[in-house]
């Protein structure tokens, strides 16, 4: 493999007028795409399998033009201090609404009157219209959106409270600057480690060119593929993240073939080839655990990793071609004045101690407290995962200042909690012999359930066949008591299809949350499985070890459970919540812990493969454990902090976004970036190489013969080079180079 990149490189480097032109014209033809697609008018949730999809599905079968899938909105009153919702007045108001509800847009379904729907509070305080629409929340229109919102203003001028929720609001979450000021700070990084503008400057601009290839595409395939706005949130956050990375490790190895005295196509087709093969096997990594989460069987979640994976691999093929064409550009203006004098300076002065050689170094004094320290801090850290409740985030969860949340209380402190999150019972009595008597049995049922405070009586379909209930449980949506309820209705729904014949599904936005979170902690550990075998044995093919790919497992798993456990501590117990936004905790996102571990695990493997194939280089080379773990550290260990730096800054960007679900996802791969790089790679990692000495690098026979040879360190190409007439070096440079 070094062989094909080193010759891949050369090329780029010679051609780099053509690679540059062919990406910019991908560039423009995403871009062009993107622009004239049609808006993406769906982000369709779908939970195959689960009991809740198959209600839904049942209700838009049997109840056609009913919009199952219908966006929704309540518009809550509450009366001013000392009056009632019932006072004339008030009625006038309330009535006034709904008729400007009704002729405010042709998507509405239906519209409800508050005073004979029941939806008056038992103190007379508060009530609330409920609207249907036809169309899914993405497809709303900013006319009809507006008409909600300018409802109730009237109303508000004569003294009554009124606040809008539902998901007939939702739009697509505005991030803010902050994804600027992250890749701010990555560009002062790159300049503090390269000392060189331009050589800061290559990694921006290649990573903004490979997400701007990859967020266009899913721009212009939303629509066809139904991909929702955080996919393209996701691919960016992720793309950005190792499009720096990557780029940032080539241009790394050209400075330092430079600094060796090579020339420049010559440095490019060696960098390419050395630091090429690990950007490959690191991209590989990442793009195996995105597109694992297929294996979860939720649309939505596959498809977020799938255009992650693609703008994943984008980024891989611009760090092989587009950098090294683009370096041909830059010259040897690339190592800047200080780089520049050191090029020329004695042999041996680029042995002198660096901080990384020096962190080494104590590494190897103190293995064993090194790895103790680093072990029980981790596990410290790890404490709250024993307390982790998931769910998806409700209008509960949004900030006091946004209406949904204001109309969220509103209706928790007139109706209570499970007001926010009625349960819908679909019965179907097809089989049935009395499907009105069996309808009659659920109702009695659940009224008899702990923890239910209203059942409506059940509303059949045209045919006679399927009938509707709505059950409100005492508790708030997100609550494991409102959880209990569902189990409970469904555990009486059982006895009653035996009886009656009638299927009884649970159905409703708690009913489908509860489903995806069951889905999720069963899909955990296949997935697990999956993944972390798979790149363990790309890992035990690229380091021709085994102890190496499990110590980098391991560490994986110790890193993504404390930094699962700082989620926790934040988002669900709300410590240090008001630095990062959070102004009400509640349960973690169910996908967090699956997600975490496909795109931790992928990042991770970059910080492995990028520092310890430079131990692994060394050692090939002939030095001995402990001085290869130092070599490695020396040359690896600036620019792999500088990339976790910069991705920790890039995901820490997107923490400001007012959407729960990315300021979740944002932290949690921060925190994760920053225990993965700065402890377990640069502490524990080194520690156990230490104790494990040789035994580190050995490989059995046997299998050392069926695993296939790709040469990542590059010796084939060294030897091919140092065999060729005129080469550039001789045989004794090599074995000292790095």
């Amino acid at each position: 493999m070094a062989t094909f990149l080193y010759k891949l490189g050369r090329l780029a480097f010679r051609r780099r007028r053509y690679v540059a032109l062919i990406w910019v014209a991908l560039l423009a033809l995403a871009g062009f795409g993107a622009a004239s697609a049609s808006t993406a008018t769906s982000s369709s949730f779908s939970i195959p399998g689960t009991e809740a999809q198959r209600a839904f599905d049942l209700l838009e079968q049997r109840f056609p033009g009913g919009s199952a899938d219908g966006a929704t909105a309540r518009v809550v009153f509450k009366a001013p201090d000392n009056e009632k919702m019932s006072d004339p007045a008030n009625k006038a108001e309330v009535d006034k609404v709904i008729g400007e509800l009704k002729s405010g847009s042709d998507q509405i379904a239906s519209v409800s009157d508050p005073y004979t729907a029941g939806a008056v509070s038992k103190d007379g305080s508060t009530a609330y219209v409920s609207v249907s629409y036809k169309v899914n929340s993405m497809e709303l229109t900013d006319e009809t959106r507006d008409a909600l919102e300018d409802a109730g203003h009237a109303a508000q001028k004569s003294g009554m409270t009124v606040e809008i929720g539902g998901d007939a609001l939702m739009v697509i979450p505005e991030t803010g600057v902050t994804e600027i000021i992250g890749v701010a700070i990555a560009a002062i990084v790159l300049v503090i480690t390269f000392g060189s503008l331009i050589a800061a400057g290559l990694p921006l601009l290649t990573a903004l060119i490979g997400v701007g290839i990859g967020v266009s595409t899913i721009t212009a395939l939303a629509n066809v593929l139904d991909l929702g706005s955080t996919t393209a949130t996701l691919a960016m956050m992720i793309g950005l993240a190792v499009g720096i990375d990557y780029a940032l490790f080539i241009v790394s190895r050209y400075r330092a073939e430079l600094a060796e005295g090579r020339e420049r196509e010559d440095a490019a087709g060696r960098a390419v080839g050395t630091a090429g093969s690990a950007v490959v096997f690191a991209g590989l990594t990442v793009v195996i655990a995105l597109v694992g989460l297929a294996v979860v069987n939720i649309p939505m979640l596959s498809k977020m990793g799938f255009a992650a994976a693609g703008t994943v691999a984008i980024a891989v093929l611009i760090a092989l071609t587009l950098v090294p064409a683009l370096l041909g550009f830059a010259g040897k203006r690339v190592l800047g004045r200080k780089a520049r004098k050191a090029a020329g300076a004695p042999a041996g002065t680029e042995d002198k101690p660096n901080m990384g050689t020096r962190w080494a170094r104590f590494v190897l004094r103190k293995p064993v407290w090194v790895l103790l320290v680093g072990v029980i801090g981790l596990g410290t850290v790890a404490v709250p995962v024993a307390s982790l409740e998931m769910g998806l985030p409700d209008e509960g969860s949004q900030p006091t200042s946004t209406t949904q949340r204001r109309a969220y209380d509103l209706l928790s402190d007139g109706f209570g909690p499970g007001f926010n999150g009625p349960l819908m019972v679909v019965v179907d009595t097809a089989d049935s012999s009395d499907g009105k008597t069996a309808a009659k049995q659920v109702t009695d049922e659940i009224s008899g359930i702990k923890g239910v405070v209203a059942v409506t009586p059940a509303q059949f379909n045209k045919a006679g066949d399927t009938a509707m209930i709505t059950v409100v449980p005492k508790d708030r949506p997100s609550s494991v008591d409102t959880e209990n309820v569902v189990h409970a209705i469904r555990d009486a729904g059982k006895d009653i299809k035996s009886d009656t014949g009638a299927e009884v599904l649970v159905t409703g936005s708690t009913a489908m949350n509860i489903d995806f979170s069951q889905k999720m902690n069963d899909a955990l550990l296949p997935y697990l499985a999956l993944v972390v075998g798979l790149a363990f044995l790309l890992l035990m093919v690229v380091f021709r070890s085994v102890l190496v790919p499990l110590k980098a497992a391991l560490g994986f798993l110790l890193s993504v459970v404390a930094a699962l456990g700082a989620v926790v501590a934040v988002f669900q117990w709300g410590w240090l919540g008001s630095l990062f936004g959070v102004e009400q905790p509640g349960p973690i996102m169910s996908m967090m812990p699956i997600f975490m571990v496909g795109v931790v695990f992928g990042l991770a493997m970059d910080y492995e493969v990028f520092l310890v194939t430079r131990m692994r280089e060394a050692y090939v080379h002939g030095e001995k454990p402990g001085q290869a773990i130092v070599t490695g550290f020396r040359h690896g260990a600036r620019v792999v902090t500088a990339a976790a730096v910069i991705m920790m800054a890039v995901f820490a960007g997107f923490i400001g976004s007012s959407e729960q679900m990315v300021k979740m996802i944002g932290f949690s791969l921060a925190i994760a970036v920053f225990f993965d790089a700065f402890v377990v790679r640069m502490a524990i990692v080194p520690a156990v190489l230490a104790l494990l000495g040789h035994r580190a690098w050995s490989l059995p026979r046997w299998l050392d013969r069926i695993l296939p040879n790709v040469d990542v360190e590059g010796e084939g190409l060294r030897e091919q080079l140092d065999e060729t007439p005129g080469g550039e070096t001789g045989g004794e440079r090599e074995l000292t180079r790095v």
